[in-house]
């Protein structure tokens, strides 16, 4: 099984190469692939050790047959680590291994990795390209594509960032084995969230499953449909807003909320996906009250997100105003207005920044923040 997909942007198109056993394939694939530039020997890997002691030596093994000269840059893995501090830790790797502007940045991790990886190479020498290889479903399905990159300010996440596409994108669904459990069903959230925003049938399918919560649980034929249906129905949304004029802004569906609560919590106690499901349970509760959507729809969204052991409910110990005052940090706030997507039905959904403090702090309260 393998499947190309294409992200057709006018200034740099690429491809996400979705196939088991790709991890043995990417250099190959990165020399005589498409690229909007000829890359130079010298790639700069980064990665955490945990990915790194399981997939890095393979990565490295593929990319020094195809002729790439590699050296590494390992990371500290979690997300209060995504901070200039690290991007420094790159750069001075770039420096010491002497990128230049020929040269690439390859990230091999998560989506703090690629995140990283991906801000630092549109920073360094004014920008290099960089080549994702996802190792988390969430990284795969959403964080890998579209060009976003960036690191978290202390209060707020994704604040400091840049647009920078990646010059190829290769998902290896096998290495999802060694990912765990609630990593995988946090990788989960952001596949529901497609079927939410964009394709009823890739909902439906979910709906269709007995378990959606662990790997072992899903057929290798499955699980290469999530991944092409979600990567498909990301590359299509790029493609038509890269830069967050106006569709792309529903990939944010459950963010806004998602991204108070991690902020709220100092990323230390919710996961980036189990931030989102939260964050899809409000604004799927928001849209309820306000008659946007059947109470039929939000019913189903919820089953689904607890099909998947994902939280419905806020961690204990949060106040109303511990979200509600992040929420006006976040980086979509026009003129002190919040915009959030808000879902009309499966499938469909819409933007407005006409969400009230007296709309948002009941549901909050209903999901278990104090007054």
């Amino acid at each position: 099984m393998k499947s190309v997909i294409a992200v057709p942007l006018p200034d740099k198109a690429y491809e996400v190469i979705i196939a088991p056993g790709g991890l043995d394939h990417v250099g190959g694939w990165l020399a005589s692939g498409k690229r909007t530039v000829k890359l130079g020997q010298k790639l700069l890997l980064v990665s955490n050790p945990v990915i790194f002691k399981h997939y890095g030596d393979r990565a490295i093994a593929s990319l020094t047959q195809a002729g790439y000269r590699v050296s590494t840059c390992i990371l500290p893995a979690g997300e209060r680590y995504k901070t200039l501090k690290s991007i420094q830790k790159i750069y001075d790797a770039a420096l010491e291994n002497g990128l230049e502007r020929g040269s690439a940045l390859v990230a091999l991790g998560g989506g703090v990795i690629g995140d990283m990886t991906g801000f630092a190479a549109a920073t360094w020498l004014r920008g290099i390209a960089f080549v994702q290889i996802p190792t988390s479903l969430l990284a795969m399905v959403d964080a890998s594509i579209g060009g976003k990159t960036g690191v978290n300010h202390p209060q707020g996440k994704n604040l400091i960032g840049a647009f920078h596409q990646p010059n190829l994108v290769v998902i290896d669904p096998v290495v999802l084995k060694t990912l765990p459990a609630r990593e995988f069903r946090a990788g989960m959230a952001e596949v529901i969230k497609y079927g939410v925003i964009w394709d009823e049938a890739l909902f439906e399918q979910l709906e269709a499953v007995k378990r959606l919560d662990q790997y072992r649980y899903l057929s290798a034929e499955l699980l290469q449909t999530i991944l092409t249906r979600s990567c498909q129905a990301k590359a299509d949304v790029v493609a038509e807003d890269e830069k967050e004029a106006g569709l792309r802004a529903i990939l944010n569906y459950g963010h806004t909320i998602g991204h108070a609560v991690e902020s709220a919590t100092r990323y230390r106690i919710v996961n980036h996906g189990e931030a989102v499901a939260i964050g899809m349970v409000a604004v799927g509760r928001i849209a309820t009250r306000q008659a946007l959507w059947p109470a039929e729809a939000e019913s189903r969204q919820q089953q689904l997100i607890e099909k998947t052991q994902l939280p419905v409910t806020l961690p204990a110990g949060l106040q109303v105003e511990d979200i509600t005052r992040r929420l006006l940090a976040d980086k979509k706030v026009k003129e002190g207005r919040v915009r959030f997507i808000l879902p009309k039905a499966i499938a469909e959904v819409f933007m407005t920044d006409q969400v009230t403090h007296g709309d948002i702090a009941p549901v909050l309260q209903s999901m278990g923040a104090g007054a």
